[in-house]
C-alpha cells in the first residue's frame, strides 16, 4: 500500500513539473507555471517532512527500547534517525530543483 502511495506521489510531481512547463511554452503565461512549481513544491516538502517524522517517531521508538535492554546501543542507534531525518532534507531539495529549473 505504501508503494503505491509513493508512486502516486512521484507521478503526481512529474506531472505538475511537465505540465508546468507546457502552459509556460505554449501560452507564455508564467503566473500560471508558477503557481503549478509552487503547489508542486509545497507538496514535496509537505510530504517528506511528514514522512521523515513518522521514521523518526518510529525510530526513536525503536532506539529507546533497544536501549533500555542495552544501554552500549545508543550510539548504533544515532545513525538511524538521522537517515530517516534526512528524508526531509531530499524533499527540500526535490522543491528547491522544482521552483529553480
Amino acid at each position: 500500500m505504501r508503494r503505491k502511495v509513493l508512486f502516486v506521489c512521484v507521478m503526481f510531481f512529474l506531472a505538475m513539473t511537465a505540465f508546468s512547463q507546457e502552459a509556460e511554452a505554449v501560452n507564455g503565461d508564467e503566473s500560471i507555471a508558477s503557481a503549478l512549481k509552487s503547489i508542486a513544491a509545497a507538496i514535496a516538502v509537505g510530504l517528506s517532512c511528514i514522512a521523515g517524522g513518522i521514521a523518526v517517531g518510529r525510530v526513536g521508538a525503536a532506539a529507546m527500547g533497544a536501549m533500555s535492554e542495552n544501554p552500549e546501543l545508543s550510539g548504533k542507534a544515532l545513525p538511524y534517525a538521522g537517515l530517516a531525518e534526512g528524508i526531509c532534507l531530499w524533499g527540500f531539495l526535490v522543491a528547491l530543483l522544482i521552483l529553480i529549473l
